[in-house]
């Protein structure tokens, strides 16, 4: 069976882009940066994103696209004879579906925020009328699977319609609507009175925040973190994508351009938040799911025209999280049936009980499972989740792609430079071959026992 083709180079930044840019970016980053030094955590972010990001985002477009399979595949076409790297797809696999078994249950929240703003539900509401709406929403059996199955319907209705006419055609406006929406709320909130303050704080370094040693590592953990969380990088969420283009660009310059569109979304979202927060005197519960659907919902009650700016605003964050879904949806439809050789409409069909079946334990986590406290008081299933994939599967992935790309043992530092160089753009140079084989690696591994040890 012929394998499928993106229709343009648009479309593979986009989708890329679209599979890094989640949920987190919105109500992770922007906190990070105000509490970390503002500008000066946003530079130091930015360097690790370049040293550690981009640079992971590479070796998975490079297996991926040498290999021209999922990540369940991958590395029965290019792993020497007799080695034991392939097990590493089928638990790049599993991860996808881990991430999925959350993701969809917070994707069902957005679709739900919306439709809550749209139709007035919190308008005149107070700060705490609002913050109950939001324990109630997750607390409500019926709320949370609706919402969660129709985000699993829709992700894999776009997938089962082929990745030019559904995924790419789909994403590719969407990203752009995102995009769009994002400019239009930034601009809206700088220029509220008082949204100065709120800008400063988010955006202007604060030496202070650094000027002991520990505050230094705090700040540079912080960034080291987030930059590589960021992008999803260690499950083969990218590696797909590389399976769907040519060789006329080099892959290094396509991971850059996914990167800065990954960190421009991030970064104006502090935009839209921080200065609307100081325009309305709001300076509580700024991190988190609070920010979402408690901090930001009280700001719009304040707001002129506050319905219409909270309803672009659940439009952009349920867009931010269907780029994510369709994404790593497009990624399990292209495993089962690279694994089962079914069609890709059997595949979608299949995942979509699958997925829904996967998903409920989130789903109910807050009602039929709410005493189950993974982590101590205030952690539910879908911490424990996350946990898994974000602070485990994700490290250890990279670790596995970096040594498979730069060693003897995997595919090779040779031919993975073959590979990611094929076509015009940046290239990867013979001098990064020390920093990528001896360092990059114990930054992961440092990275992967902080996170564990930060849980425990």
């Amino acid at each position: 069976m012929q394998r499928e083709r993106l229709g343009s180079r648009l479309g593979f930044i986009l989708l890329s882009a679209g599979c890094a840019i989640g949920i987190g970016n919105v109500w992770k980053f922007p906190w990070m940066a105000r509490e970390n030094g503002g500008g000066i955590f946003v530079l130091i972010y930015l360097i690790f994103l370049i040293a550690l990001g981009v640079p992971v985002m590479t070796m998975e477009f490079a297996v991926g696209r040498a290999a021209q399979k999922s990540p369940v595949k991958i590395y029965n076409e290019l792993e020497p004879k007799g080695s034991k790297w392939h097990w590493h797809g089928y638990l790049a696999m599993a991860g996808n579906y881990i991430l999925m078994m959350f993701y969809t249950c917070v994707s069902g929240w957005m679709l739900n925020y919306f439709v809550s703003t749209a139709s007035g539900k919190f308008d005149g509401k107070n700060p705490q009328q609002i913050e109950t709406a939001f324990d109630s929403m997750k607390a409500d059996p019926v709320q949370q699977i609706v919402f969660m199955a129709i985000v699993v319907v829709i992700g894999f209705t776009v997938c089962s319609i082929g990745v030019q006419k559904g995924l790419e055609r789909v994403t590719k406006y969407m990203m752009l609507a995102l995009l769009a929406i994002m400019v239009v709320l930034a601009v809206n909130s700088i220029f509220l009175d008082g949204g100065k303050e709120g800008l400063t704080e988010y955006l202007i370094p604060d030496l202070t925040k650094i000027n002991t040693p520990k505050k230094a590592i705090t700040v540079i953990t912080g960034a080291m973190t987030q930059s590589f969380f960021t992008l999803s990088l260690g499950i083969g969420s990218m590696a797909i994508f590389g399976s769907y283009i040519g060789k006329d660009r080099s892959l290094l310059g396509e991971s850059v351009n996914i990167a800065f569109l990954d960190t421009f979304v991030a970064i104006t979202s502090g935009l839209i938040i921080f200065p609307a927060a100081a325009a309305f005197n709001i300076d509580e519960n700024l991190a988190g799911p609070s920010l979402i659907f408690v901090t930001l919902p009280n700001i719009f009650n304040n707001m002129p025209l506050g319905r219409l700016w909270g309803s672009l605003f659940f439009v952009f964050m349920s867009f931010a999280a269907f780029s994510t879904i369709f994404a790593v949806f497009e990624n399990i439809v292209a495993c089962t049936t690279d694994l089962f050789k079914v069609s890709r409409k059997k595949a979608c069909l299949i995942n979509t009980i699958v997925m829904f079946i996967l998903s409920l334990p989130c789903a109910l986590g807050y009602s039929l499972f709410k005493d189950f406290h993974p982590f101590g008081e205030d952690t539910f299933v879908l911490d424990l989740e996350d946990f898994i994939v974000s602070d485990i599967m994700l490290p250890i992935g990279a670790l596995v792609f970096i040594i498979f790309c730069v060693t003897k043992y995997g595919w090779g530092w040779k031919n993975f430079k073959a590979e990611a160089n094929s076509g015009k753009g940046l290239k990867v140079a013979n001098w990064m071959r020390g920093y990528l084989t001896f360092v990059l690696p114990v930054i992961v591994i440092i990275l992967l026992i902080s996170r564990i040890a930060s849980k425990f």
